[in-house]
């Protein structure tokens, strides 16, 4: 089958269309997947980009070299322990264990990490949702956010960032997003009773308090937005970047509520997700599409970090 493979760390790594093994037969909690579309994380260059900097590229080399996370599929087959899923079911999903590898025209992936596709959504769509919409609502629920919470989003008009604007939303907190100028609109139509430009000028000392200050983009701390938390609020912080992965626990040792997010994939929380959709509460913003053959393009792009929602790959 046809399959991403990657190659290199730090800024030697490349994205290769190329033949790879199948997956085999699905173990007995598992089903094969055939793989319509996945979606671009910077979870993954970041991997190979900024951890193997911070530590070693042969932290990567124990990675699986077919990337990908997210994925929208067909149910090819199931495993004998499988009651759920059945061949021909359509589901979205991903596993965080290294990586699901669906960056490929077929993948396995536990039962316990998918759940069926929102009818509604097309594979592209319901394929940009797994992990930045469960890192959105699985964030939002560790900083406490609730009717009436002030909550305060960096990086409103991202992957992330989108979802956690709507799914705040829905949770009746008033929202305020922060994202830059040409985005306003946007943020504004996803649900944000407030935007702030950080084009112009450094809100981190004027704005606020927040209950919670949930940082998607990784390049904020603690520190850095002390003075937008209030007295008994959280930070939470997607981490990825060494100012925040520092920067939390140390914040946290003082007594105060902060803490960096590792999304789980788990069928409930998908399911929360597609009722959201359905509700019309909830829709995947998609920033472009790409071929699977142009897979290292579709990552260039998410790294010059201008994308507006999610960037999609089809898997023909």
């Amino acid at each position: 089958m046809k399959g991403i493979i990657t190659s290199g760390w730090g800024s030697g790594t490349r994205l290769t269309l190329a033949e790879v093994p199948a997956p085999g037969a699905p173990g007995p909690d598992d089903v094969l997947v055939r793989v319509h579309a996945a979606s671009v994380n910077p979870k993954d260059w970041k991997i190979n980009y900024h951890i193997a900097m911070l530590a070693t590229p042969l932290l990567v080399k124990r990675l699986r070299p077919l990337f990908g996370d997210d994925l929208a599929g067909t149910v090819l087959a199931v495993g004998r322990d499988v009651t759920d899923f059945a061949v021909g079911d359509e589901v979205y999903g991903m596993d965080m264990r290294l990586r699901t590898a669906s960056l490929a025209e077929q993948t396995r992936i536990s039962q316990k990490r998918i759940a069926s596709k929102p009818p509604s959504l097309t594979f592209a769509e319901a394929a940009a949702m797994p992990l930045a919409a469960q890192t959105a609502l699985q964030g939002l629920r560790r900083g406490g956010a609730r009717a009436g919470s002030r909550v305060l989003i960096i990086g409103a008009s991202g992957g992330v960032g989108s979802f956690a604007v709507q799914i705040a939303r829905a949770m009746n907190c008033h929202v305020t997003g922060v994202c830059s100028g040409r985005n306003s609109a946007l943020v504004r139509e996803l649900g944000a009773d407030e935007v702030i430009d950080y084009t112009r000028g450094d809100y981190r000392s004027s704005a606020g308090p927040f209950d919670l200050v949930f940082d998607v983009t990784s390049f904020e701390s603690p520190r850095s937005c002390s003075a937008l938390i209030a007295d008994g609020g959280w930070f939470i912080s997607t981490g990825g970047d060494a100012r925040a992965m520092l920067g939390t626990p140390l914040y946290r040792l003082t007594g105060r509520k902060a803490t960096s997010i590792v999304v789980e994939s788990w069928r409930d929380d998908l399911e929360t997700l597609a009722k959201m959709v359905a509700q019309g509460q909830l829709k995947p913003v998609i920033d472009s599409e790409y071929e699977l053959a142009d897979a290292d393009a579709a990552y260039r792009h998410n790294r010059a970090g201008r994308s507006r929602g999610k960037v999609v790959i089809r898997i023909p």
